[in-house]
């Protein structure tokens, strides 16, 4: 019986065998490799290496693309222009920063820790290895950049505002622990005749009128340490700060 010429002759069956052996092989080996990282998410790292070690205006586009190890083109398809990545970029900050912050206040025990705990998170972000070293608050840096009615001030703004409302909220929860103790007390006192004359703890909105007045004092402690931790290039007036913190919540 003639053999079937479609069949595979003796010899081609090694070589068709290797090259399905050395497919696989090849097949494993891109399996095992990492995946490329989205361009966008490159770009935003390189640029916030960038920024933040040589500012904001000294930063070109070349430069961050070369950092980033991406096409220009890759840059135009994930941002609009040099001010949305700068946009990106200062949201990213924030972002990184109330990360830093929630990770400290699930820890604090009490409104008065959970003060700190803001304290900690400035203390945090002067720690990261920066490629360059500590140059002091990226967002204030980046806004002292910019001109005036910039978008990007506003956001550096609203950031900073929103920490004071941070202080503010944990300093109204502290001062009303300590009325609520206070009221204890002296209630105690008039039963056993020991007080006759003490005055009333303040109500709740006197206490949120304090609250405020604290958390400016506490946010003014906390920027100006952190503009001259930035001129030093360490966390010394960052632990000053929290010191002197600490003793205004102990004060109160």
């Amino acid at each position: 019986m003639p053999a079937d010429a479609s069949a595979p002759s003796a010899a081609a069956l090694p070589a068709a065998s290797s090259a399905a052996m050395l497919s696989a092989a090849a097949s494993a080996s891109a399996a095992q490799l990492p995946a490329r990282r989205p361009a966008r998410q490159l770009l935003l790292e390189a640029a916030a290496r960038l920024f933040y070690a040589q500012g904001v205006g000294a930063t070109g586009i070349d430069t961050i693309t070369t950092a980033a190890g991406v096409a220009k083109k890759s840059l135009y398809n994930n941002f609009a222009s040099k001010a949305d990545l700068v946009a990106a970029y200062l949201e990213a900050r924030h972002e990184e920063w109330l990360e830093l912050y929630r990770d400290r206040v699930a820890i604090a025990a009490t409104p008065a820790e959970r003060v700190l705990a803001v304290f900690d998170a400035y203390l945090d972000h002067a720690n990261f290895a920066y490629e360059h070293g500590f140059r002091g608050c990226g967002l204030l840096n980046a806004a002292a950049e910019l001109p005036v009615g910039h978008p990007g001030r506003l956001a550096v703004r609203q950031h900073k505002e929103e920490v004071e409302h941070l202080l503010a909220t944990h300093l109204a929860d502290h001062l009303a622990g300590r009325s609520a103790a206070a009221a204890f007390s002296a209630r105690a006192e008039r039963t056993t005749g020991l007080a006759e004359h003490r005055p009333e703890p303040a109500d709740s909105s006197d206490q949120a009128e304090r609250a405020a007045v604290l958390a400016q004092h506490l946010s003014f402690l906390l920027e100006g340490a952190m503009a001259r931790a930035g001129l030093e290039g360490n966390d010394a007036s960052l632990r000053d700060a929290k010191r002197i913190a600490q003793q205004m919540l102990a004060g109160l």
